[in-house]
């Protein structure tokens, strides 16, 4: 039995994130079954309101959040892919009626806090 697609992208996202996090010199995230359960969720819910908008948890600081919308597949929002003390990632995607979609990724513990210090031991230079 092969792969879903949602494992599949989800499998691609992870890497993808890992490349960079190695690239800045931080351990690689691993895929977390409720993260995705959550970013699933969300993705899907900001597919039926057709807003761009960050979920409570990550206003509250519970969790990282790094949300795209397009009409075409793409991430944003580099700083948390590569947040040093962020240990585990999931990633959600879901499609709108007219093709656009809706990606969503968390994060925990969350990063890309701008708190005095944060920054400076969480992003790490990129290694040649």
């Amino acid at each position: 039995m092969g792969k879903s697609v949602s494992t599949e992208f989800n499998e691609e996202v992870l890497k993808a994130h890992n490349e960079y996090r190695k690239q800045h010199g931080v351990p690689p995230l691993m895929l977390c079954k409720k993260l995705n359960r959550e970013a699933q969720q969300y993705s899907e819910a900001l597919v039926s309101t057709g807003i761009l908008k960050h979920s409570p948890e990550s206003s509250h600081g519970q969790c990282g959040e790094n949300l795209a919308w397009a009409s075409y597949d793409q991430t944003g929002n580099f700083a948390v892919m590569v947040w040093k003390n962020t240990k585990k990632m999931g990633v959600g995607k879901a499609s709108a009626s007219d093709g656009s979609c809706f990606v969503g990724d968390r994060y925990f513990p969350a990063g890309n806090a701008v708190n005095q210090g944060f920054f400076e031991e969480n992003i790490l230079l990129l290694k040649k």
